[in-house]
């Protein structure tokens, strides 16, 4: 790889954020910076798995791991 040839693309660049302890990418050249939040809105419950029910099944089904 050359410095000429990485000097002819765009490229992200780091950007300071004051007050901050992190620094922020630029967004990609061609790219759509906004989320995609109509995707997680579209998500499906999830179906009860058939078979045998178990005495915890119902908590179980119903707790959500912390990261949702």
């Amino acid at each position: 790889m050359t410095e000429e040839s990485d000097a002819a693309t765009p490229h992200q660049r780091v950007v300071r954020v004051p007050g901050s302890r992190r620094a922020r990418l630029t967004p990609v050249p061609g790219s759509d910076p906004e989320p995609e939040s109509a995707a997680a809105e579209t998500t499906p419950p999830r179906e009860r798995p058939k078979g045998a029910k178990g005495p915890n099944d119902d908590q179980l089904f119903q707790d959500v791991p912390p990261h949702y």
